[in-house]
């Protein structure tokens, strides 16, 4: 079996990206003890990412970059947002330990697309936040292996995440 659309891969990896000087810092690792699970196609990672592993199967080790194109984009100055304070003031939240720099906070778009900002900087009225991806803009180096493929169960294709070892129990 192949790693291919609606399968259920399980792999290891750890991900390198280049710091600020280039030199070159390990940001994930994934082993064998927790591998990933996921439904290739379906899964929300990079397409980049998605498009290096397809074809092999298990056993097969990869090694590759995936460069801001094929990964979360280029890193666009436009994302980050001066909302107004009382956005964040909610029934049975407190503000205090919601509004804290590096916190990252799920919200909604006037389109209702879900997305998370991370909270940059807070004034007495106005939130910044920054709604890039964290790995915008990085090339992001993968080196791992697949350790299992199975097919997804029509539910789990339906759900669109992995139940059972290693997804989602309802």
């Amino acid at each position: 079996m192949k790693v291919e659309k609606n399968n259920v891969i399980a792999l290891t990896y750890s991900l390198s990206i280049p710091d600020s000087e280039g030199e070159i810092d390990v940001v994930e690792v994934v082993n064998e003890d927790d591998p990933m699970y996921f439904i290739h196609g379906i899964s929300g990672l990079p397409e980049g990412f998605e498009n290096q592993i397809e074809g092999l199967v298990a056993g097969d080790t990869f090694d590759f970059t995936v460069t801001p194109e094929d990964g979360y984009g280029e890193y666009d100055e436009e994302a980050i947002v001066d909302l107004p304070r009382e956005v964040f003031q909610m029934e049975g939240v407190d503000q205090e330990d919601l509004l804290k720099i590096g916190n990252i906070i799920p919200m909604t778009n006037e389109e209702g697309e879900r997305m998370h900002g991370q909270v940059v900087e807070i004034r007495d009225d106005v939130v910044i936040m920054n709604f890039n991806h964290p790995l915008a803009g990085k090339e992001m180096h993968f080196e791992g292996k697949i350790i299992s493929i199975r097919p997804a169960t029509d539910e789990e294709i339906s759900h669109g995440h992995v139940h059972g070892q290693g997804g989602h129990h309802h």
